[in-house]
């Protein structure tokens, strides 16, 4: 098949994150298999114009704030360029509305649509604006065929109007053999902390719901002073998370601990007694399933997406969202009772090892051939 994705960043983006990682690690395996991948993506400072990555040709325009006004344009003129036979467009931001540039076979990718959830996180201006431009994604897209990455995000996507039948849910894959438990005889660092250490992955940003993480910690602490709370990642939110930190008088059981690299996420997985994701809503989480192939079970929010990444009772424990008192007593559950952590985490492997990228790609390939052959 010749395949034309669009997308607002590649994975070299330095703002890349999971949308990028999900969509390279689907079409770079489809690439390998001897189908041409192009993407038409936006670019930022002294970027290439051009580049193959993961076996996609890769062409940027302007930037991430400036591709939704050229975005379109470039469409326009890769599809004049070279037939696809099928045009596959990942909404991860701003839709561009692409499935009227065309009348060849249309797949559209959604992790996840905010909803009335971006009015937490963005300003009034910028969340009316992603608001207003999901609500006529149904009948902009009523020709194309979606692939959703979680039963939440395709039953939001019903909800809003999109025939149940056009959707196919897709999961997400994990690298169960670059993320894994620590061998046997693992320097320390690689080993479970001897504390009760819970731990966040992730971008800093209001709706990730971090701040439930730092309060329901102070709470488990007043019980049982030895928890303790790493926050990798960085983001706008961070200088206000720091400050309830302070507040609540958690600076020494609080390590921010910024941009980590691949290895040093790898072993704070590994050293966790729990990974913690209290997010609002997420298209699926995938440092849930990667702290599972490190044998590390989760607390998340009942929140859509975390709710399909997270078996509750079986790899982790979903809690209420924004409630720190149902967070702060699981901590506590996990924390006296190591043997506990050790069957949930084991469970959580077992979860993680069912999924792959290799058989996520091959339902995309499939559900792509479908589309192809129904036009």
């Amino acid at each position: 098949m010749n395949i034309l994705l669009v997308n607002w960043q590649d994975r070299e983006n330095p703002q890349a994150g999971g949308a990028e990682i999900h969509l390279h690690e689907l079409f770079g395996r489809l690439a390998a298999r001897g189908h041409r991948v192009r993407l038409v993506c936006s670019g930022w400072a002294g970027c290439a114009s051009t580049a193959t990555v993961d076996g996609i040709a890769v062409e940027r325009h302007a930037n991430r704030n400036s591709f939704t006004l050229v975005g379109r344009g470039a469409v326009r003129r890769a599809l004049a360029r070279e037939r696809p036979d099928v045009l596959v467009e990942d909404i991860n931001k701003l839709p561009l509305f692409t499935a009227g540039l065309t009348d060849r076979p249309m797949g559209v990718i959604i992790p996840h649509l905010f909803g009335r959830e971006i009015f937490q996180e963005a300003s009034l201006p910028s969340a009316l604006l992603v608001w207003l431009a999901e609500r006529p994604i149904p009948r902009a897209y009523r020709r194309a065929w979606f692939h959703a990455i979680s039963e939440s995000t395709r039953d939001d996507l019903i909800a809003r109007g999109v025939p149940g039948e056009r959707i196919e849910v897709i999961y997400p894959g994990v690298d169960a053999t670059a993320f894994a438990p620590a061998p046997a005889g693992a320097d320390v660092l690689n080993r479970r902390a001897p504390e009760p250490t819970f731990l966040y992955i992730g971008r800093l940003r209001r709706y990730k719901g971090v701040e439930f993480a730092i309060r329901a910690l102070a709470e488990a602490r007043g019980r049982r002073p030895e928890l303790r709370l790493l926050i990798a990642g960085r983001g706008d939110d961070q200088p206000r998370l720091e400050q309830l930190a302070r507040e609540l008088g958690q600076e020494q059981a609080i390590r921010f601990l910024g941009f980590v690299s691949e290895s040093d996420k790898l072993a704070l997985l590994r050293q966790a007694w729990a990974n913690v994701f209290p997010s609002v809503k997420e298209g699926w989480g995938i440092t849930n399933v990667e702290a599972a192939a490190c044998a590390t079970p989760s607390l998340c929010s009942d929140s859509p997406g975390l709710r399909d990444s997270v078996r509750h009772g079986e790899t982790g424990y979903l809690v209420p969202h924004g409630v720190p008192g149902a967070l702060a007593e699981r901590m506590m559950e996990l924390a006296g009772d190591v043997k506990l952590v050790e069957r949930l985490g084991r469970q959580a492997r077992q979860f993680a090892e069912s999924l792959s990228w290799d058989g996520a790609a091959a339902q995309t390939e499939q559900w792509l051939e479908r589309l192809v052959e129904s036009s």
